[in-house]
């Protein structure tokens, strides 16, 4: 069931997949929306009821208009579907929603499978002159060299390595995200430090790293893994920033695995 789900000043799109699983919200990536779940849903559907949203500004939800948070209209999407408790699992910036929301309100999150996740707190891990470097290319309206960029950064793993031609689902998912971080990036509320806390979590979790990553993204991954009591980390030896695109069955037997537990 796909709807418009309301929000503090806003309203983002939703997907539920409905069933009598035990719930399962899907938070998608900086670097792709929603649909970069596509291939995995079918699988985790089988076992549980899959609820997936766009990010404001990503996909198909409306760039935003005030200031929001993440971790709040995801507890909006999950009061509208009344879900009171459901496992997490989140990619990248949705790993960084999944981790906060944990840290907000522990007793609403059964789960947490954690994909290459951010966390708010941890110190800057872009190279230098990447923030320049992608002012400059937004400046000039260059979304081919946004994409090339983004790719030799977190897409290695693809075909071609940094080229688009040879990675093409992978730069698509870019394509779509990357006016997302330029609407929604004056809207964002800061999210308290979390980084700090991570030792107060107590819900069964998995941290699925990729080995082709950045570096720096790969030593923070190893960083929280380390601070989450009991964290089983997995390492993907193929996969960089786009896992579920570059080992999706994987993905969704860790993901399962992680519930379970």
């Amino acid at each position: 069931m796909e709807l418009m789900v309301p929000v503090d000043g806003g309203e983002v799109w939703a997907d539920d997949s409905g069933g009598d699983g035990p719930p399962l919200v899907l938070l998608h990536p900086s670097v792709g929306d929603s649909t970069i779940w596509d291939a995995l849903v079918p699988r985790l559907a089988g076992h549980h009821r899959v609820i997936r949203h766009d990010v404001r500004g990503y996909g198909r939800s409306p760039a935003p208009t005030t200031r929001f948070s993440p971790v709040r209209d995801l507890a909006a999407v999950l009061g509208h579907f009344g879900v009171e408790r459901a496992a997490l699992a989140g990619s990248s910036l949705g790993g960084r929603t999944a981790l906060s929301f944990a840290l907000d309100a522990p007793e609403r999150v059964a789960a947490l499978a954690l994909l290459c996740p951010g966390v708010h707190g941890y110190p800057d891990i872009m190279p230098p002159g990447v923030y320049a470097e992608i002012g400059r290319l937004a400046e000039a309206g260059d979304m081919d060299g946004l994409v090339a960029l983004s790719l030799g950064l977190w897409g290695t793993a693809g075909t071609a390595g940094t080229g688009h031609d040879g990675d093409p689902e992978a730069a698509a998912q870019l394509r779509a995200a990357i006016p997302g971080w330029f609407s929604t990036h004056p809207y964002l509320e800061p999210e308290p430090p979390a980084y700090g806390r991570l030792g107060e979590i107590r819900a069964p979790s998995l941290l699925v790293l990729g080995e082709r990553d950045q570096p720096e993204v790969v030593r923070c991954n190893e960083d929280i893994a380390a601070r989450i009591p009991g964290c089983r980390l997995v390492r993907l030896p193929d996969a960089d920033h786009f896992p579920t695109l570059r080992a999706p069955d994987r993905c969704a037997t860790l993901i399962l695995d992680a519930c379970r537990r």
